[in-house]
This record gives C-alpha cells, sequence and structure tokens, in this order.
C-alpha cells in the first residue's frame, strides 16, 4: 500500500497534499494559541466555516471520482452525504442524555414530544461511538451498493441515470420530512451536546473537527489518486470513453462502475458525518436535489477529472456563496451560481485546473526541448533528437 500511495503522487499531488495537512495545523493551533488581537489569529467562526469547505472538498473528490474517471454523472449524491450526517447526528442526540428540555435520559426531545412509547430499534447502538462511526460508513454503502447493483446491471447511463438518482435523493428528502419516519421530521437533529466527550461548542472542539475534515480530504485524495494512477483507474477511463468497446473486450463493466459508486458514497458519508458536528444541526433540506447538483457545479468549476480542481471548485464556490449571500446580491445568489456554471462550461470547459494543465503541459515540454537542445550544443552535439 505504501508503495502504490507514493507512485500516485506526483508533484502537484505532493504540494496539494502539503498545503491540506498545512492548513489542518496552522489553522487550529493560530486560533488556540495566538491573543485574539493578533493579526495572525484565525477567529472560531472562521475554524468553522473552514471546516465546512473541508467536507465539501471531501463531497466533491467523491463526485469527480465517479463522474470524472468513470462517467457516471450522478445527481444525488447528497443523499449519501445527508445519511452519513444523520448517522453522526444520531449518535449526538444519544450523547445528550437527561439535559434535554424534558429531562428523558433515553428519549430525544422530538420523540418525547411527538409521544414515542419507546426508542426505536433502528436507534439502538448510536450511544456508542463506533457503532456510529461504522453506519457513518456502511448506510450510504450500502444504499449505493443496491441503487447501482439494479441501476447498472440494467445498464442505465447517460442522462437517464442521473434522474433516477436525483429521483433517489427527493424520495428520501420526502421520507424524512415524515415526523412519524423517527428523524425528527422537518426539524431534523439538532441541540447537541457533546462529542466524545468533549462540548461540541468549544473552541478546542471545533479546531480538532477541522483538523479531522483536513486529513479526511489528504485521505480522501490519496484513496481516489490510487484507484485512478492504478489498472483498475485506466479500466474506469475505458468505461468513461468507451463503455461498449470496454464491455467488447471482456471487462464486466458492470463490477467497475459499482465498485467506484459505492466507494464514492462511502466518502461522501463520511463528508456528511465530518459537517454535521460543526454546523449543529442536520434536516431533510440536505436531501434537497438542489444540494447535489450544486457539487457537480463545484466539480465543474474546479476541473473535472482533476481530483484537486474538485477540491478546489469546492472551496471556490462556496466562498463566493458565504461572500455574495451576506450582502444586497443574496437573493440572486442562485443566479449566479447558475451563470459561473454556464460560462465555466463555455469558457473553461476543462475547469480551472484543467484549464491551468492544458496550458502548462506544452509550455513545460517546450521548456524541456529548449533545454535539452541548450545542454546538446554545450556538449558538441549539433543534433541532439539523432541517436549517436
Amino acid at each position: 500500500m505504501p508503495h502504490v500511495l507514493t507512485r500516485s503522487l506526483d508533484r502537484g499531488a505532493t504540494l496539494f497534499l502539503i498545503v491540506v495537512v498545512a492548513c489542518g495545523v496552522l489553522i487550529p493551533l493560530s486560533n488556540l494559541l495566538l491573543p485574539s488581537g493578533s493579526m495572525f489569529q484565525v477567529p472560531t467562526y472562521l475554524v468553522a466555516l473552514f471546516g465546512k469547505y473541508a467536507c465539501y472538498a471531501v463531497l466533491a473528490l467523491s463526485i469527480d471520482l465517479i463522474w470524472g474517471y468513470c462517467g457516471i454523472l450522478s445527481l444525488g449524491h447528497g443523499a449519501f452525504f445527508a445519511l452519513g450526517g444523520y448517522a453522526m447526528g444520531m449518535y449526538l442526540m444519544r450523547q445528550i442524555g437527561s439535559r434535554g428540555v424534558y429531562g428523558n435520559p433515553i428519549l430525544p426531545d422530538f420523540m418525547v414530544f411527538l409521544n414515542y412509547p419507546k426508542l426505536p430499534w433502528y436507534w439502538h447502538g448510536f450511544d456508542m461511538f463506533w457503532f456510529a462511526a461504522l453506519m457513518v460508513v456502511l448506510v450510504p454503502g450500502l444504499l449505493a451498493f443496491c441503487f447501482g447493483w439494479l441501476a447498472f446491471r440494467s445498464r442505465v447511463t447517460g442522462v437517464y441515470l442521473s434522474i433516477i438518482t436525483q429521483a433517489m435523493t427527493y424520495a428520501l428528502l420526502l421520507a424524512f420530512f415524515r415526523n412519524d419516519f423517527g428523524f425528527g421530521g422537518n426539524n431534523g437533529l439538532t441541540d447537541f451536546k457533546d462529542i466524545l466527550g468533549f462540548n461540541v461548542q468549544a473552541d478546542g472542539t471545533r479546531a480538532a473537527l477541522l483538523a479531522l475534515s483536513c486529513l479526511a480530504v489528504a485521505i480522501a485524495f490519496l484513496i481516489c489518486r490510487a484507484v485512478v494512477t492504478s489498472k483498475l483507474g485506466k479500466v474506469l477511463i475505458a468505461v468513461r470513453d468507451a463503455e461498449s468497446r470496454t464491455r467488447f473486450l471482456g471487462y464486466r463493466v458492470e463490477s467497475y462502475k459499482l465498485f467506484v459508486f459505492t466507494l464514492s458514497a462511502c466518502m461522501a458519508g463520511v463528508a456528511g458525518a465530518l459537517y454535521v458536528p460543526q454546523v449543529g444541526i442536520i434536516n431533510p433540506s440536505e436531501f434537497a436535489p438542489g444540494n447535489s447538483i450544486e457539487a457537480v457545479i463545484w466539480v465543474a468549476v474546479g476541473g473535472r477529472g482533476t481530483l484537486i480542481g474538485a477540491a478546489l471548485g469546492a472551496v471556490v464556490v462556496n466562498y463566493a456563496k458565504t461572500y455574495f449571500t451576506s450582502g444586497p446580491l443574496a437573493p440572486y445568489w442562485l443566479f449566479m451560481l447558475g451563470a459561473m456554471f454556464i460560462l465555466v462550461t463555455l469558457l473553461l470547459p476543462k475547469g480551472i485546473v484543467g484549464t491551468f494543465n492544458t496550458w502548462w503541459e506544452p509550455w513545460k515540454a517546450k521548456r524541456s526541448t529548449v533545454n535539452a537542445e541548450s545542454a546538446a550544443r554545450e556538449d558538441g552535439v549539433s543534433e541532439p533528437h539523432m541517436a549517436e
């Protein structure tokens, strides 16, 4: 495994990991160690904001893995993100105990309000962190496996697959809105107190969550790089570019697509689990199809099929959202988001990083040729490209 990870890293990937790790270490230390009046001290609200951006970056990486390298355009990945968030939210609700409004040590407040006689069976075990962490990965992964097995076996592709993924997340949205579904209905899960015994509102906890989110970005990026630079990744690219030809050559295309789709869903679930304690709430609005479409826009803006571009697009678009939704342009943010997607599609079809790579590679090759010719002249070789 160390050899696979080392082989999958180039200069750009290494630089990206260094930046992510540096953010995960320096920003929390700046928030905790420097005095509040220092110009280098990062305020607590920015720590929480950067933590959200890191969770979005993990979600964008999961989408880029299937869309950029396998051609699976999922418009329902927000469902896996939300399911991971609900799994973590259930653990956080169980940690409240008797400190809730109604003082019930077993039932969350919304269950007491709705006259639940006892805790539903699917809530059992969420008082243990290891069980909740397992469900964060298992529930989205199991849903993705079942959905993908049915869809890919039926050879549903293209826009039809995108539509049914959107239908899936909309169905979950309607289900989680119901009060009798056992997940808080419209209000969702909120009023969290502790995580692993630490106050979720404390500065130290927020700094630790940011560090964990940055670590999750680094791990997700390493997993994606290991996949796309391996033989498996070559097959995925072949499926993306010519699925029928790849199937004709003897590859079980459905198995490859099912594996990468399930892996992507598990990554999205982890992103949702890290997101919930930082924002303090999880409700059915996270299942909204618009959230999944917005995540696809992050990948398109940053650069589909580049991984680094997906993470960068998530940060850039959400920073723009934070900036523009806090002023007079707030009512027009969705129009601006749509305009951004159209402009990127028309003017930068490869995204920010893809366009940069298109410009950088020819310049790098030309520079290498010039350096080789210069070295050859210094050695007294008049035709450096001919074999001696």
